[in-house]
C-alpha cells in the first residue's frame, strides 16, 4: 500500500475521531500489519465479550440521547407553531410512531399551566414514580431559565426510564419527554445470544440437539465459549436429497414408515418430520431403504453478530444524519465518503437481507425496502421480531441526508426483506435455503447473511449455487466465536466471507478467522436502525457483512456488466492491507476500501483487468439488440 492511500486514510478518518474516541482501546496506534494476533483463553475471551457488549450499550445510550435530543429540539419548533389541540394531536401522532416517548408535557411558561400525554402503557412503580418527581422538577427549573435538560437513566440498577427536556424556540413555552430506556436491555440480551455469551439456541427448545461439529457426537453447550465446538439441528427431522423423485405411492409408504405427515420440498429435497423417530433412527432408514444421494440433520442457522489517490481532487463528503459524525466511525475508516464521489447507488439494485426481517415502519428506511417474503410464516410480512435484520438492512441502506439517525452505505438501492430467522434469533437449513432460492427468484443481485452454522449442510450449499449460479453475489459473516473452525455458509467457495475489525484497523476479539477469510470489515459498536423507529450500537461479524454486501451493490450499481465472480475478485483486489503482507488467515486479502473498488469496477470506465469481458458484453448486447 503507497503513501498516498495512508495520507488519505488519515484525512478520512479525522471525521471519525470523536466517534473512535468512544470506544476504548489498549492500544494507542492503528495495528495496520499486526501480524498474527495471540489467542486469548476461554476466560479472556469471555472478559473481551462482556467490555465488548458494555461497550455496546453505552453507544446505544448516548445514541438514544442524541436522538431523542433532536426529536424534541424538531418538537419544539412544531409546537410552537401550533395551537393547543393541534398540539395535542401531533404529539398522539409521535408517540404512535416513536413508542420510546412513554410521556410528554408542554408547559406555558408564563401562566405555569402543563399539559401532558402518557402511552396507555406507561406505568412506573410507587418507587419509579418517585425518581421521576424530582428529575421532573429539575427539567421544569432548567426551562424556566431557558434551558434544556437530560437525567441520568433510572432505577439505577435497572434502568427504564430517563428524561429530557427542551425550551420552545419564543422561550416562553417548554416540552418534556419521559424517555424509554428499554432498549438498552433489548441490546444486552440480543448481544449476550450474539456474541454467545450464552448458551445459544437453548437446548431443549424445538427438540434442538447439539453436535460436535467434527465428530458429530452429541454434546451439550453448557457455556458460550462452547459454541465454537457446536452444531444445532431439530432431533425428530431429516433432510434427504434423492438420486430418484419418489413417486406418489413411495411416499405414502415412507410417511407410514416413519409415521410422518408429507414432507417439506425445495426442489429434489425433502424435510421429514417424525413424532417417534429421533434424527438417527430416520438417517439409517433412508440410508438402508432408499439410498439417497444425501442425507443430514436439518440444522439451525444463528445470527453472526472490521495506487494512486488524488487527495487533492477528491472531496469526502459529510451527510448531515444526526448520528453519523460522532459515532458512525465505519464509514471514513473504510473510504465511503470519498466513495460515493463515485457512486451512490442505483435503484435498480436490489439487496436481499436473509436475516430476521426488517422494521417495515421504520422512519430511516421508508422509501428503500420492498415487498419481502417471510419463510418462517408465509402468510406474515417479513417484520423484524428481533432487531437484527433492522439493524443488517440500516447499515446497507439506511436514509441519506434526512436529518434523521445515521447514514447507510447506499443512498439508491433498495433492500429486499427475507424473514429466514424466527423470533429468537435462529432459523433452520430449510428456512434459510428458501430465503436464498426466493430472494433469487425476486431480483436480488446481492444477499446478505449475517448468519452461520458449524455444520457444512449439503441443503443449504445447493440453495447458495443456485443463487449464485443466477450471477447473484452471496456475502456472510464467518462468527463471532474467535475460532479458526470454518462457519458456514461464509465459508462456501460461492460466498464472499467477512470477518470483523474493530476501529484501531485490529482484529475484533470476538471475529472469527480462517484461510476462507476473504476480506474485513468494520464490525466493532456499528450504529444503526433498530426496531420501534430507535438506533442502536452491535458489535458482531453480523454487522461487518453488510458492509461488504453494499460495497457489492455500489459496484454493480456503477457497472451491471460485471459478473458476481468480478464482483467479488474486485473486491479482493482493492482492499487496505493489514496483518502480514498479501493475504493471511486474521484478515483475509484485507479491509475494503470503497474508494478504492468503485474507481476500479468503473469510476473513469470499465476496470482494465476486465476490459476483454466488458468489451465482450457490450458486442453481444448490440448483436442481441439490447
Amino acid at each position: 500500500m503507497n503513501w498516498r492511500k495512508w495520507v488519505a486514510l488519515g484525512v478520512a478518518g479525522i471525521v471519525a475521531v470523536v466517534a473512535i474516541s468512544l470506544f476504548p482501546s489498549t492500544e494507542t496506534t492503528p495495528r495496520h500489519n499486526a501480524g498474527q494476533p495471540s489467542a486469548p483463553t476461554p476466560a479472556q475471551e469471555k472478559n473481551l465479550k462482556h467490555s465488548m457488549l458494555k461497550q455496546d450499550m453505552v453507544a446505544t445510550e448516548r445514541m438514544s440521547r442524541l436522538d431523542a435530543k433532536g426529536h424534541l429540539k424538531s418538537l419544539s419548533v412544531e409546537l410552537g407553531k401550533l395551537t393547543t389541540e393541534k398540539q395535542k394531536n401531533y404529539i398522539t401522532n409521535l408517540q404512535k410512531d416513536h413508542k420510546h416517548f412513554q410521556s410528554i408535557s408542554w408547559l406555558d411558561l408564563s401562566s405555569g399551566k402543563e399539559q401532558k400525554l402518557d402511552r396507555p402503557q406507561f406505568k412506573p412503580s410507587a418507587e419509579e414514580k418517585k425518581e421521576l418527581h424530582t428529575y421532573l422538577s429539575f427539567a421544569r427549573k432548567a426551562l424556566s431559565q431557558s434551558k434544556s435538560y437530560e437525567s441520568p437513566a433510572f432505577p439505577e440498577n435497572d434502568p427504564k426510564y430517563f428524561v429530557a427536556a427542551q425550551p420552545i424556540s419564543n422561550h416562553k413555552q417548554g416540552v418534556i419527554a419521559v424517555m424509554d430506556a428499554g432498549i438498552l436491555n433489548r441490546v444486552k440480551d440480543h448481544q449476550n445470544k450474539n456474541l454467545r455469551l450464552i448458551p445459544y439456541p437453548k437446548e431443549g427448545k424445538y427438540k434442538v440437539e447439539s453436535i460436535n461439529a467434527d465428530t458429530h457426537r452429541d454434546m451439550t453447550v453448557k457455556t458460550g465459549h462452547d459454541n465454537e465446538n457446536a452444531s444445532h439441528y431439530y432431533e425428530n427431522e431429516i433432510v434427504v436429497t434423492f438420486e430418484r423423485e419418489p413417486s406418489a405411492f413411495e411416499m405414502k409408504q415412507i410417511q407410514s414408515e416413519l409415521k410422518c405427515k408429507p414432507a417439506r420440498k425445495i426442489a429434489s429435497t425433502y424435510i421429514f418430520h417424525s413424532d417417534d423417530k429421533n434424527m438417527e433412527q430416520m438417517k439409517q432408514y433412508f440410508i438402508s431403504k432408499w439410498k439417497p444421494k444425501y442425507v443430514e440433520p436439518h440444522y439451525l442457522y444463528m445470527t453472526n453478530e472490521t495506487d494512486g489517490l488524488d487527495i487533492g481532487t477528491t472531496s469526502t463528503e459529510i451527510p448531515n444524519d444526526l448520528l453519523f459524525a460522532e459515532y458512525q466511525w465505519n464509514l471514513p475508516i473504510i473510504e465511503t465518503n470519498r466513495g460515493w464521489n463515485v457512486t451512490k447507488g442505483s435503484n435498480d439494485v436490489i439487496v436481499a437481507v436473509v436475516d430476521t426481517g426488517v422494521d417495515l415502519n421504520h422512519p430511516d428506511l421508508q422509501g428503500r425496502l420492498l415487498k419481502g417474503y417471510n419463510a418462517i410464516d408465509e402468510s406474515a410480512k417479513p417484520m423484524d421480531d428481533v432487531g437484527h435484520g433492522t439493524h443488517v438492512a440500516g447499515i446497507i441502506a439506511a436514509n441519506v441526508n434526512n436529518h434523521e439517525g445515521i447514514a447507510g452505505m447506499m443512498w439508491g438501492g433498495k433492500i429486499l426483506p427475507v424473514k429466514a430467522l424466527d423470533d429468537s434469533g435462529s432459523g433452520t437449513s430449510y428456512s434459510v435455503a428458501q430465503g436464498i432460492i426466493w430472494a433469487a427468484d425476486h431480483g436480488a443481485k446481492v444477499i446478505n447473511m449475517s448468519l452461520g452454522n458449524y455444520a457444512d449442510a449439503n441443503f443449504l450449499h445447493e440453495a447458495v449455487k443456485y443463487a449464485f449460479d443466477r450471477d447473484i453475489v452471496l456475502i456472510a459473516a464467518t462468527g463471532n466465536d474467535n475460532t479458526e473452525r470454518p462457519g458456514y455458509p461464509a465459508a462456501y467457495p460461492e460466498v464472499l466471507s467477512v470477518s470483523a475489525t474493530d476501529s484501531n484497523l485490529g482484529k475484533a476479539s470476538f471475529s472469527n478467522y480462517g484461510d476462507y477469510v476473504d476480506v474485513v470489515a468494520p464490525g466493532e459498536s456499528i450504529a444503526s436502525t433498530y426496531p420501534d423507529n430507535q438506533y442502536a450500537a452491535l458489535s458482531g461479524t453480523s454487522m461487518a457483512s453488510p458492509h461488504v454486501a453494499a460495497l457489492a451493490a455500489l459496484i454493480r450499481s456503477i457497472n451491471p456488466d460485471l459478473k458476481n465472480t468480478e464482483v467479488m475478485d474486485i473486491i479482493r483486489k482493492n482492499v487496505i492491507d493489514l496483518g502480514d503482507v498479501g493475504r493471511d488467515k486474521y484478515f483475509g486479502y484485507g479491509q475494503i476500501d470503497v474508494y478504492a473498488t468503485l474507481q476500479a469496477a468503473g469510476g473513469a470506465g470499465s476496470p482494465l483487468q476486465f476490459w476483454p469481458q466488458y468489451f465482450q458484453q457490450k458486442i453481444n448486447r448490440t448483436l442481441e439488440g439490447k
